[in-house]
């Protein structure tokens, strides 16, 4: 047969499924705290975290410690009194014996041994580190994926303690229940368009996934009352990464909504990388409660903006006025003061509003100009931290500190990147975006080059500057979207039983409402497309190879009645001025994946499709 099919569970399913048989092999043994019940990687997805189950008699609390390869790499957490103990095991090293300790509040103490399997290939390798255990603690810097190499966190000696084997990208934020928010593996759309977002724990269990219909893309933010702030677009609009939608933590749905079309001209403000199709490349979202406001930076207008949260208007624009119609100049821009140095941002990432009203960003100083004829190239440019004090009632801007610039090109990242505030004089400064071809500073994003020719170089270098003194430097063979310093464990850490949730819902796709005149063969689709169907619990995913151009149209085509739901598969190459998370890239230019939604579609169908003028059969029957 030329298709294949096949149905995939959703990784919530899945995890379930091992969930329950790992707890009736514990309901089926005879488990002691000398002698417990050890899963490796209970959730499929995290191979450098397990779980321990055993029962006691009376209640106590268990200390568990992963030991370090020396005493400084120790992991430590206090799980409260009870008589089930189901302990989730984190900071394991790859391919080695682990030896975690578990101590009962009673006296009683036992070890035990767990074997990992080697760190899988495509995680980045920590080439450098300069900090102090003392320093860092048990704190794990966690970076997520930009490119092929997948989410990772390394230790205070460099040492990778935990990594993902799905492609979970783009931010990973702590939620005050001690989970994490991470963006779904579940790839939907070009460039790098995900489902949506999961609450996840730091042993991979997926709690909830938040589907959103125009997909997440780079970033979220927990609301004080537990809602979600997350970044997306209108499904099927002509335009990308302009819009945020405030979630309902509990059903998914969308309760709020903001459109930047509604504030901002499309074509004004232009940075190096602006396209019609993503004119504002909106990849960082910040609410401040102290203002009730938005801040969004939008890389490719060169500007942060700010929105009051519950009109959605214009509050001010940080960035280089240039090229921005004179009222708006006016009414929304800075105007620089003070004494010392000052430079504008451009292509900037991760802006966040300090207690005082700061505002700090990663510039990535890509173009380093409004003006073409004033482009700097990658050799002459910087990336930096930088933190701008505003006065919104005479409307000034002073810059205040920064670090980056002085170390020129070698710390540059023309895309990604983040900074995060600890407190003042501490922070975070993550340039995961640095790339050279043949020993240069490359002058196309890094994530367009090939990491299989031996001239590519990618590297990350993350820092932590504390009372400008660096506390902490680390280099990867990477790049990653960004870092996050989080410990493994959170006050009140534990395994939470049962199902996860999916929640939300998945957009309507778009369908081709005039039918297309075709052969039908009565054939199988060629083999030469090596076409190939997967079935999953909201979608179709449709996976074939064509020629770049060629006509090509998918069907659902009823079996009981006259009704056909046509759909146009894009074959033609779409070019991207910038790419966040080149994860999904194919090697390939003929590969084609699309999805149809089962949102809105009900019934028995047969699929076919339309190649050129002729329709093929796929031998492929969905109840739906």
């Amino acid at each position: 047969m030329s298709v294949s099919f096949k149905s995939v569970d959703h990784l919530i399913t899945a995890q379930y499924r091992q969930e329950q048989a790992m707890l009736e092999a514990f309901a089926n043994g005879s488990y002691s705290v000398e002698s417990p019940y050890v899963k490796l990687n209970p959730y499929i997805v995290c191979p450098l975290s397990a779980v321990i189950m055993f029962n006691t008699e009376e209640e106590v609390e268990v200390t568990l410690t992963v030991k370090g390869k020396e005493e400084a790499g120790n992991i430590t957490h206090t799980f409260p009194k009870t008589k089930e103990h189901r302990l989730p095991v984190m900071g394991l090293y790859g391919d080695y014996e682990n030896t975690v300790v578990l101590k009962l509040s009673n006296g009683v103490e036992t070890e035990v041994k767990i074997q990992t399997a080697p760190v899988q290939d495509n995680i980045g390798k920590c080439t450098y580190i300069n900090t102090t255990s003392e320093y860092m603690q048990d704190n794990i810097m966690f970076t997520t994926p930009a490119g092929e190499d997948y989410a990772a966190g390394y230790d205070y000696n460099g040492d990778c303690r935990w990594y993902l084997t799905e492609p979970f990208i783009f931010d990973m934020k702590r939620l005050k229940n001690g989970n994490v928010l991470i963006g779904s593996n579940r790839f939907i759309g070009k460039p790098y368009y995900m489902a949506g977002i999961c609450e996840m724990s730091l042993c991979g269990k997926i709690y909830k996934e938040y589907r959103i219909p125009g997909g997440y893309h780079h970033d979220q933010f927990e609301m004080e009352d537990g809602n979600l702030l997350i970044l997306t677009q209108q499904a099927g609009a002509a335009t990308a990464e302009d819009m945020c939608v405030l979630v309902d933590r509990n059903t998914g749905e969308i309760l709020k909504s903001w459109d930047y079309k509604k504030v901002l001209p499309q074509d004004k403000g232009k940075s190096g990388s602006w396209s019609e199709h993503d004119w504002f490349h909106n990849n960082a979202v910040w609410y401040d409660k102290r203002t009730n406001s938005l801040t969004l930076s939008g890389r490719h207008q060169d500007a942060v903006i700010n929105l009051d949260y519950e009109t959605g208007d214009l509050n001010w624009i940080i960035g280089d006025p240039e090229g921005w119609p004179q009222e708006m100049v006016d009414k929304y821009f800075f105007t620089p003061v003070g004494d010392g140095e000052f430079d504008w941002q451009y292509e900037q990432h991760a802006c966040v509003v300090l207690p005082d009203g700061d505002v700090m960003m990663f510039d990535n100083g890509h173009w380093g100009s409004k003006d073409p004829a004033k482009y700097v190239l990658s050799k002459d440019s910087y990336s930096r931290g930088v933190r701008y004090r505003i006065n919104t009632e005479d409307m000034t801007i002073e810059q205040i500190w920064q670090f980056g610039k002085e170390r020129g090109a070698q710390f540059f990242s023309p895309y990604i990147c983040n900074v995060e505030y600890y407190r003042d004089g501490h922070y975070l400064v993550h340039s995961g975006g640095i790339g050279y071809y043949d020993a240069k500073p490359t002058q196309v994003l890094p994530a367009f080059l090939d990491t299989k020719d031996p001239k590519t170089k990618l590297q990350t270098i993350t820092v932590e500057v504390e009372d400008d003194v660096v506390k902490y430097e680390m280099h990867t063979t990477a790049n990653y979207y960004r870092a996050e310093k989080l410990k493994f464990y959170h006050e009140g850490t534990n395994l939470e039983l049962g199902e996860g949730q999916l929640l939300g819902h998945m957009a309507v796709t778009e369908e081709f409402l005039t039918e297309v005149p075709a052969e039908d063969t009565g054939l199988l689709l060629p083999e030469i497309n090596e076409g190939k169907f997967i079935n999953e619990v909201d979608r179709i995913i449709f996976d074939a190879k064509f020629e770049r151009g060629q006509l090509v149209m998918l069907q659902l085509e009823s079996m009981t009645n006259d009704d056909v739901h046509r759909y146009f598969v894009p074959t033609t190459k779409q070019t991207f001025l910038a790419m966040c998370a080149g994860t999904f890239q194919e090697s390939d230019e003929r590969v084609v994946k699309f999805n149809v939604n089962k949102e809105g579609l009900s019934g028995i169908f047969k699929i076919t499709v339309i190649v050129d003028d002729k329709k093929y059969q796929t031998g492929v029957v969905v109840n739906l």
